[in-house]
């Protein structure tokens, strides 16, 4: 898959949970990048900093929130640990956290899972999964200095004993009923 490609996957997964936000009444602010060409996502500023900021601003009641949407074909299946789980790059992971920190807004990782079969995997679960950082920071996996350009970080879901949260089904994500 080439970068275009995993840039036009991701992006299907912050207009899909953009839409269910707000058909929930809230407001959503998508906070995107301005060049592509320079593969820089969102940044949020501030005085002598710059972090990757999280995709979307939404909007509800009076409470803000950050959405770091991600989009994946299936959980990986964690043979030491016998279960399902999901992550990401831990220099993004780490920029989230001080972006909930400075701003003072829950940031949210929110992975939309496809469902299907990964690698050396049973069919991995479908939907929309997900957690607040301040609940994410206290209960991961573990990391991986192997994957990713910084690293990664994993959580398991709720039901493999993590804290990575079913929210939706993939129909509900979408729209259909």
């Amino acid at each position: 898959m080439t970068f275009t490609d995993k840039l036009q996957y991701g992006q299907a997964a912050e207009s899909l949970i953009a839409k269910w936000f707000m058909r929930r009444g809230h407001c959503v602010l998508p906070v995107y990048e301005k060049i592509i060409d320079e593969g820089k996502g969102p940044q949020l500023f501030s005085l002598g900093a710059s972090l990757i900021a999280p995709d979307l601003l939404v909007i509800n009641s009076g409470k803000v929130l950050w959405i770091e949407a991600k989009h994946k074909t299936a959980f990986t299946w964690y043979r030491i640990g016998q279960c399902f789980e999901t992550g990401i790059d831990l220099r993004h992971y780490n920029d989230y956290l001080k972006v909930s920190d400075s701003t003072t807004f829950p940031v949210w990782l929110l992975f939309l899972h496809d469902g299907g079969t990964a690698k050396d995997s049973p069919d991995s679960p479908s939907g929309l999964f997900g957690n607040d950082l301040s609940i994410l920071s206290k209960n991961e996996s573990h990391r991986s200095e192997k994957w990713g350009r910084s690293g990664m970080v994993y959580w398991k879901r709720e039901s493999d004993g993590g804290a990575l949260k079913y929210i939706a089904s993939l129909n509900d994500i979408k729209g259909a009923h």
